[in-house]
């Protein structure tokens, strides 16, 4: 089994089962069940900026470091813009308000650094976390359909190699929860986009339909360019979670517009 649905102290979350047997790391994807939010954004919200209570939403960041056994005041996070920039983070960057607007435009962080909880938040995108157990690496991803296009997740192994000498050959990937092929249906502005940047690759995992719309798997996408980057497939997680269909356990963005929480994936190296 890739991924459990693991509850700890009333939160629910996915854990990479490849991450857990690794050992070394702290991580989690999380659900709408457990928190303390309230209305539309009842359960565990994690998004700062969606308007919810910042009380519900700093004790809803704690719960879930304490569930995953992550150290909240490590926390760091970013305002994710739908590009390809993957950002190192150091101890300095340590001390973040955890409700405060975040200080970067990027969709990935990178570290080998214990003690700093990477995030990145979702509710349809795919989060996506790495990790190299052998030389103490992480990183977290999110990864629309833009991100996608532009693979900043094997960007971000790039990066693990180049940067900090990775064997991308021991990396872990853990590929979360997100709107999957069944309800991502689009008009065509989203499979040009994919094909002008990823050509073949791509085109295998857009479906065109009868109506003139299309449907497009980002997690078989992800995963593609992953092989590409040089990861074993054997250690390649693919949750089969998808945020549209599954309304009893993630918020999504296609089915409720602005009205609602927001999921995090969140990574941190403990030792």
């Amino acid at each position: 089994m890739d991924f459990t649905l693991k509850t700890a102290q009333g939160i629910s979350f996915l854990s990479s089962s490849r991450f857990d047997r690794a050992g070394g790391v702290a991580h989690g994807f999380s659900t709408r069940l457990g928190g303390t939010s309230q209305g539309v954004w009842a359960g565990l919200n994690l998004g700062y900026n969606r308007g919810d209570d910042p009380a519900c939403v700093r004790e809803n960041f704690r719960l879930f470091c304490c569930a995953i056994g992550a150290d909240h005041t490590g926390l760091i996070k970013t305002r994710q813009v739908h590009g390809d920039h993957v950002r190192p983070v150091t101890a300095r960057d340590k001390g973040m308000d955890m409700i405060a607007p975040a200080p970067w435009e990027t969709d990935g962080l990178i570290t080998d650094v214990p003690g700093l909880c990477l995030t990145v938040f979702c509710a349809d995108c795919v989060p996506v976390l790495l990790y190299d157990p052998v030389r103490g690496c992480i990183a977290a991803v999110h990864s629309g359909w833009r991100g996608t296009a532009l693979s900043i997740a094997a960007r971000a192994v790039q990066q693990m190699v180049g940067d900090y000498h990775c064997d991308p050959g021991a990396i872990l990937a853990a590929i979360g929860p997100s709107i999957s092929k069944c309800c991502f249906e689009t008009h065509d502005d989203v499979p040009n986009e994919m094909t002008a940047a990823l050509g073949p690759l791509a085109s295998a995992f857009i479906e065109p339909l009868e109506t003139g719309k299309f449907r497009v798997d980002l997690k078989g996408i992800i995963q593609n360019t992953l092989l590409r980057a040089g990861l074993d497939p054997a250690h390649i997680a693919v949750s089969d979670h998808c945020t549209a269909c599954r309304s009893d356990l993630y918020w999504s963005h296609r089915l409720l517009g602005d009205r609602r929480g927001s999921m995090a994936a969140m990574i941190q190296l403990t030792k």
